[in-house]
């Protein structure tokens, strides 16, 4: 009988080890997915400039996380409404929309951040694993012809986040203006509209569980392709000339 607790207890000791260990492993697994995943929005995203004179759509409507009407059909730019995902200005450029899926958002324990009367049986714990990103929709950036951009390696095209569109203020944004000690996505901090909504915004290596703060860090695909992590702020780090691909002052 003392064998047997002897061997329970470093089972138990070794479980306690090994389960932080595992959990860790698997979200490095996801967050590594949703890198890769990015990456092929990137690829789309770079064809579809190439074959429309490097410029960025014009008049984009899609604010919501719909692929397809309510027929089944895809939708296309010229019926898209407030309902569809801006992914699908990209569509005749990609393999499968679950590209635009990242594994560490394959739940919506909040619910989106919009009610859509269209949705009819469709899952939102489902839509939300084809539409998993943010674009960069700053007044500055839409129909933006990309040649103008000055940098394309520092302008952000899309984001991890949990609104499909960011609008590029700080109210939904990841700068805050460049005010050093003041806030960035205010909406989504407490006492904003969508603050149930703010831990799916850095939701990479989540290490808190407030409702405000995660500890964690979102994942952004830079015009030029790349992409990197930015760890949670409140955007003193973060630059407004990332949203307008504007030249940097006094350059």
């Amino acid at each position: 009988m003392i064998e047997l607790l002897v061997v329970i207890s470093i089972i138990a000791v070794l479980l306690a080890i090994l389960i932080p260990s595992l959990s860790k492993a698997r979200e490095k697994v996801k967050d590594t997915a949703c890198r890769s995943n990015l990456k092929n929005v990137g690829y789309a995203v770079l064809m579809y400039l190439d074959a429309n004179e490097r410029k960025l759509p014009a008049d984009n409507p899609a604010n919501g996380f719909l692929w397809y009407n309510a027929n089944g059909d895809v939708f296309r730019p010229v019926n898209a409404n407030g309902d569809t995902y801006w992914g699908i200005w990209y569509y005749d450029y990609l393999k499968d929309t679950k590209i635009f899926g990242c594994p560490s958002l394959q739940r919506v324990p909040e619910g989106l951040i919009y009610n859509y009367s269209s949705l009819g049986n469709r899952d939102p714990a489902k839509l939300i694993q084809q539409a998993a990103y943010g674009l960069n929709f700053h007044p500055r950036a839409v129909g933006r012809n990309t040649n103008t951009i000055y940098h394309q390696a520092e302008f952000l095209f899309c984001s991890d986040h949990s609104e499909p569109r960011p609008e590029g203020g700080v109210d939904d944004s990841f700068h805050n203006n460049e005010k050093k000690g003041a806030m960035n996505l205010t909406e989504y901090r407490q006492g904003g509209d969508r603050f149930f909504s703010y831990r799916q915004i850095f939701r990479h290596n989540i290490r808190y569980a407030d409702a405000d703060r995660t500890g964690g860090r979102a994942n952004i695909l830079w015009l030029d392709g790349h992409v990197t992590p930015l760890e949670e702020t409140t955007g003193d780090d973060v630059l407004l000339r990332w949203y307008t691909g504007d030249k940097p002052k006094g350059r």
